[in-house]
């Protein structure tokens, strides 16, 4: 076993014969390419069967440690009478199915000590090249949501990961609601190279309104105004599911495993995220960067709101309730149609890790914004579409959605960061049609196959109820409001509800009328997408 010079021209590569376990493998780290790979030795007489080889990107080697190996665990027969041996540990990503990263070791070692430490600098040194990778994080643990397992989940599996990786970590575990987006008007965020929030969506929706509300804040950028050039927060958001749904996690990885969020922060990876701001006559709302709903899921969502008792079920038990009470309501929705997006909503493109999609429309957009000088008389250009009519839903999509329920999610060619999102018009129609859309969202059918409908890329629009069209009676309103109680105890009544409720990322917006505008790459994750399957790299190679 020992080091073989490379010839001239290949200095940039180590290549030594090194045990692994009881065999020889030929160990090469190619510092050029970035990689760390060892494979059977070459023989005389090559056995029958493939050689084992393995290849690690450097940019996934997690840590790199001195082992202190013990002699039983290196003798066999031939090494009987070996002195000590030197061994150190490589820790690494390893990919399993569906999207799921795992932490996987390997241990090296041999009997020139030497060489052993070389190999242990030259590793170390390449990841000290891995700039993007943060040291010091700031962590937010709600210990109230999903099955109230955040904080166990923390300390079990996220935070010995972040230990190997030696990060170092301040951990604020919230008592209240907001406790999160207050605190982060407070702290000095250039300790930080990233916050980390063990949640769920909720949860990362109260990080995301405090550093975008922090940015803004420290830019003199008035939050009020709907048509001000919001400021992007440089710094990132690490997503820990532990909650209910973990929707934006899911759709950001391809799966909701803690591990797998824990070891995208090591590695350092990051992902813009489009943001869509929500205001009301010159007042801001929220902000939005899953799905804006009105009608369906935010009648679900306020009948579940008084029933958490029931834990996650309590999302099945009132869309069941919603859909027998069958409301639609009317209004008038304007849109202004994305055209600086390269992708259609029933394209098929999904988006997948260094998506092109994303990447052309936001330089499509840039051009747009220097074509007309400024981002507010900008987004004054172009031509409006009106719509009015009688809804059963109103959806906007600021990604597909996508949940392990739902593996396609409500727009499943809806772009991270394309600056755009899907607007989803379900027209007033019949139960049966309502229930065959419904339950398009969990097998691989076109979605929006339907004539009742209608699916826009936008990049903004705003909605108006037919109550607010028609003026506010105080009279009406109230007689209105009683209706609506009593459908709600009646669902078999015929009655329509006056106005129903935004679900706005999991949270209650009581707002009929609003106007909404998406950002582009507004925030930004410890992330990368979702990776493309061997079939999906398959099909674009035969393309």
């Amino acid at each position: 076993m020992g080091e073989r010079s490379p010839p001239a021209g290949r200095r940039t590569r180590l290549t030594s014969s090194l045990m692994l376990g009881q065999r020889v493998r030929e160990v090469t780290l190619d510092r050029e390419r970035g990689v760390l790979s060892w494979r059977d030795p070459p023989e005389p007489r090559p056995r029958r069967g493939r050689r084992e080889s393995c290849a690690v990107p450097t940019s996934e080697i997690i840590a790199v440690e001195e082992t202190e190996l013990d002699k039983k665990q290196s003798s066999t027969g031939k090494w009987q009478k070996m002195t000590k041996p030197h061994a150190f540990t490589v820790y690494h990503v390893k990919r399993a199915r569906h999207h799921c990263w795992q932490c996987n070791e390997a241990t090296f070692w041999c009997i020139d000590e030497q060489l052993c430490n070389r190999w242990i600098r030259a590793l170390k040194e390449l990841l000290d090249l891995q700039t993007c990778r943060p040291k010091h994080l700031l962590v937010y643990i709600n210990p109230y949501g999903g099955k109230q397992q955040g904080e166990k989940i923390y300390q079990q599996k996220v935070a010995p990961l972040f230990s190997l990786a030696s990060i170092t970590t301040d951990v604020v575990v919230t008592e209240r609601a907001n406790h999160a987006k207050d605190n982060l008007f407070e702290v000095n965020l250039e300790k930080y190279d990233g916050v980390v929030c063990v949640g769920g969506d909720g949860m990362f929706s109260e990080v995301m309104h405090g550093l975008i509300g922090r940015t803004q804040k420290d830019c003199g950028i008035d939050q009020n105004n709907p048509k001000a050039p919001l400021v992007q927060c440089n710094i990132r958001i690490g997503i820990i599911p532990a909650g209910s749904t973990d929707c934006i996690c899911y759709a950001t990885v391809g799966i909701n495993d803690p591990v797998t969020s824990a070891l995208h922060i090591i590695v350092g990876d990051t992902q813009p995220l489009d943001v869509s701001s929500i205001h009301r006559n010159n007042t801001f709302l929220r902000y939005c960067v899953s799905l804006l709903g009105y009608g369906f899921y935010g009648d679900v969502l306020k009948d579940s709101e008084a029933k958490r008792w029931m834990g996650p079920v309590r999302y099945d038990f009132s869309g069941f309730k919603t859909f027998l009470s069958h409301h639609y309501y009317e209004g008038t929705v304007s849109l202004l149609p994305a055209t600086h997006t390269v992708g259609l909503p029933r394209d098929k493109k999904y988006c997948r890790t260094g998506c092109r999609i994303c990447k052309q429309s936001k330089q499509q957009l840039e051009k747009e914004h220097r074509k007309y000088g400024t981002e507010i008389k900008g987004d004054e250009e172009g031509e409006w579409k009106v719509i009015r009519g009688k809804f059963l839903a109103i959806n906007a999509a600021n990604i597909s959605c996508a949940c392990p329920r739902s593996p396609k999610g409500l727009s499943p060619a809806a772009h991270l960061a394309d600056g755009s999102a899907d607007l989803i018009l379900v027209r007033k129609c019949s139960r049966l049609n309502f229930l065959r859309y419904l339950v398009r969202h969990t097998n691989q059918d076109d979605q929006f196959d339907f004539s009742f409908v209608e699916v826009y890329r936008i990049k903004r629009f705003q909605f108006t109820s037919k109550n607010f069209e028609d003026g506010d009676n105080e009279g009406k309103q109230t007689r209105k409001k009683h209706f609506g109680q009593f459908c709600r105890d009646h669902p078999a009544c015929c009655c329509v509800l006056p106005n129903s409720t935004w679900n706005c990322d999991g949270e209650t917006l009581d707002s009929s009328t609003i106007e909404v505008k998406v950002h582009c790459q507004l925030m930004k994750l410890f992330a990368r997408g979702i990776e493309k399957s061997k079939c999906e790299a398959t099909c674009k190679q035969l393309a």
